[in-house]
């Protein structure tokens, strides 16, 4: 139906090439005027200022369950206000032994519009219907978790 295309670039400069030594830093381009300076995470000798790609990976995860969220309420005819969400992303050792993204769990945090807040039945309903239609959700392999409080 549709192509998503980033382009990486990453260049060694005058840096020496050894494992503690060589620059993480790299860019994700998108297209015009929209560019990502992305590292490898601080404990992987990466640039702690800069986005790594585990956490672009719960960001877009995260991302998607909203945007879907965000549609499903719209056509319920039910206001959004805000929607705040501190994901997480679990990295450790999978059930092979090897570091992977083992779960991702959303906290979402939403206002609705004033009278307008569906009941937590409702609101679970929705949760659920925008994880089983996030394109995201359907092309990884982890749990992802909707914890509501």
């Amino acid at each position: 139906m549709s192509q998503h295309k980033a382009t990486l670039t990453w260049k060694r400069g005058d840096a020496d090439f050894s494992y503690k030594t060589y620059s993480r830093n790299h860019q994700w381009d998108f297209g015009p005027e929209s560019s990502i300076t992305a590292s490898a995470a601080a404990q992987y000798l990466g640039d702690e200022t800069k986005v790594d790609p585990e956490q672009a990976f719960v960001a877009s995860l995260s991302s998607c369950h909203m945007l879907t969220f965000l549609a499903i309420a719209s056509m319920k005819k039910i206001v959004v206000e805000s929607y705040e969400d501190q994901a997480i992303g679990h990295l450790e050792k999978n059930e092979d032994g090897v570091m992977a993204i083992t779960r991702v769990d959303l906290y979402p945090k939403i206002e609705f519009a004033g009278g307008q807040e569906p009941d937590k039945a409702t609101q679970e309903k929705f949760h659920e219907l925008a994880h089983k239609q996030c394109f995201l959700a359907n092309s990884v392999k982890c749990p992802i978790k909707v914890n509501l409080t």
